[in-house]
């Protein structure tokens, strides 16, 4: 495990944890010896001898300020290593998952992400700050005591020493269950995680359908299968728990049974059997404390083998010289993609010219929304070639990338901070004015104007505090100050009150022009206001064209507009 987290610690942290552990070790050696200063005292002490008996405490006094001095820096080095541990930890991991492609960030992996960036974090850095110590000396000392043993009397150290190959397996025994037990423990708490924050975000609905004071199914099921996953870890390790403590109380039997023998039978003076049985009790006290470190030295293992796991994930290809952009438009070339072998994509080809619209109109699961995926190069295609600003997406540098493209969809995502600060993550260096400007556009001014701290207002974790249309207009104003070439819009109008709307079309308007856009489009004026229409079915594009041809052909999109159509004329009865 030692390897494991210097191989991950980086130079300066992984520096810090070595000389912390030679540090540690010298502190071990000198307890033993200072255990075993015992010996010859205890031994003066019972013969009378005061004379000896005052010199070795002398020198064990010495050898305690010594082992005191020690112990204080090792401390203290174990602090900072933790510390410095941590820091490198997350920097390494937050530079790592600031590479990983968008669509590796599934909802199963972001929950184990969240997981592993703070509990797991917490579990390797406690290794330098609280196990290490523990360890060292459950194994150190108890090594050195025998040792020394052997220099008062052979026959009660080997006794003594006769079982620790038997304590050896049943420790490895034992950490191996509780590390095998903690992925089911992991996964558990990852999914419990999870559900808890689902069931917290969406109260509003529960208490619509009276499901508020029973929770919902799902968490209910994660709960329970965290609580059956830790049950079922400690059922799992109690027996080899049990019999570790059993076979280590078992070598201080042996020789508290051979050592009374020895002494009946005067092979051995009885002060010097009460010495070494002192120091069988120091031998045995440090193993049984490694059988409760045991378990968290395995999880803290895990921690570290998922870690190495994440670090370890391929970032998308970056190439040595970043391309330049010619200029604003989109081209799908043969692209073929599958996520998971699931084919989503096959085949498509089709081009978005320089300040043109198209439209993406097609059913659900047709494959809309990986094509603007990949513009983005959330992944990379099985086949084919996406080309932004007429140069492949694998020649761009991410950052180079993602400045030729605004995003706006569906899921608006705020964070916690001001409306101002949300809007600026647009262009950090924008000035204040331009900042002003973009929120006039996307009509946001109309939502502070109403709020007590204006552009200061906070709006919570996830921007819970605005409405939808409003979280809408706040990631368009963003967008807008961006000033990227080219939009990608997924039209998210549809669950909105007629006056957001009209806002969030504004908005749009004013983000869209003189701007190459690809929209996913739900809304009828939008796709016939679109300069090209595609119509996917099933991953392919089955239909092409402008609107008024479109339906002249009877195809897919006449099915599509006529249902559209029919769906707008609809109205509840008096």
């Amino acid at each position: 495990m030692i390897r494991s987290l210097l191989s991950i610690a980086g130079d300066e942290a992984g520096a810090r944890v070595r000389g912390n552990l030679i540090g540690l070790v010298v502190e071990a050696v000198l307890m033993a010896i200072g255990f075993a200063f015992l010996v010859p005292l205890l031994t003066a002490l019972l013969a009378n001898d005061t004379t000896s008996a005052f010199d070795w405490l002398m020198a064990m006094t010495v050898l305690l300020g010594i082992y005191a001095i020690i112990r204080y820096r090792t401390q203290m080095a174990g602090y900072r290593a933790a510390i410095g541990l941590g820091r490198g930890l997350f920097a390494k991991l937050g530079d790592q998952i600031a590479q990983l492609p968008l669509g590796w960030f599934t909802a199963e992996r972001v929950g184990d992400v969240g997981r592993l960036t703070s509990k797991g974090v917490i579990d390797v850095i406690g290794v330098p700050a609280h196990l290490l110590r523990p360890v060292v000396t459950a194994f150190v000392t108890p090594a050195a005591l025998i040792a020394i043993m052997f220099l008062f009397d052979w026959r009660l150290a080997l006794a003594a020493l006769i079982t620790a190959p038997l304590a050896a397996l049943t420790y490895r025994w034992t950490g191996n269950v509780v590390q095998r037990t903690d992925h089911r423990t992991h996964a558990a708490g990852s999914e419990t995680a999870g559900r808890i924050v689902e069931f917290a975000q969406n109260q509003a609905v529960l208490r619509a359908f009276g499901r508020a004071a029973e929770g919902h199914q799902l968490l209910d099921q994660a709960l329970l299968e965290q609580r059956n996953a830790g049950r079922a870890q400690l059922a799992a390790a109690l027996p080899g728990f049990s019999t570790f403590v059993l076979v280590v109380q078992f070598a201080f039997t042996i020789v508290l049974l051979l050592g009374t023998n020895m002494a009946l039978g005067r092979t051995i003076d009885v002060p010097e059997l009460i010495a070494l049985l002192v120091l069988t009790v120091r031998y045995v006290e440090p193993l049984i404390i490694a059988a409760d470190l045991g378990g968290a030295l395995r999880i803290s293992r895990n921690s570290l083998a998922r870690m190495d796991d994440l670090l370890s994930t391929p970032p998308l290809a970056e190439p040595k010289d970043s391309a330049v952009p010619t200029d604003a438009t989109i081209e799908f070339a043969d692209v073929t993609f599958a996520y998971d072998e699931r084919p989503i994509l096959s085949d498509v080809t089709f081009t978005v010219p320089a300040n043109t619209m198209t439209a993406l109109v097609g059913p659900s699961g047709s494959g809309k929304t990986t094509i603007t995926r990949l513009c983005a190069r959330f992944w990379d295609t099985n086949g084919g070639t996406v080309r932004v600003g007429g140069q492949d997406v694998r020649d761009y540098a991410t950052e180079d990338l993602m400045a030729q493209l605004s995003l706006v969809f569906q899921d608006v995502y705020l964070f916690e901070g001001s409306i101002e600060e949300n809007i600026r993550m647009g262009r950090p260096s924008a000035t204040d004015e331009e900042v002003r400007t973009a929120a006039r556009q996307a009509r946001v001014d109309e939502i502070v104007e109403r709020l007590p701290d204006g552009y200061g207002t906070r709006v919570g974790e996830g921007g819970t505090s605005l409405s939808g249309g409003e979280r809408q207009r706040v990631s368009i104003a963003r967008a807008i100050l961006k000033n990227a070439p080219i939009v990608l819009l997924d039209e998210a109008t549809a669950a909105l009150d007629p006056e957001s709307e009209a806002a969030v079309q504004d908005a749009l308007r004013a983000l869209t022009k003189d701007r190459t856009l690809l929209v996913i489009a739900h809304r009828l004026r939008t796709v016939q206001a679109a300069d090209q229409i595609l119509v996917l079915d099933d991953g392919r594009i089955v239909e092409s064209g402008v609107h008024a041809d479109l339906l002249n052909r009877n195809g897919r999109y006449a099915d599509f507009w006529n249902e559209r159509r029919r769906a707008k004329g609809w109205r509840v009865a008096d």
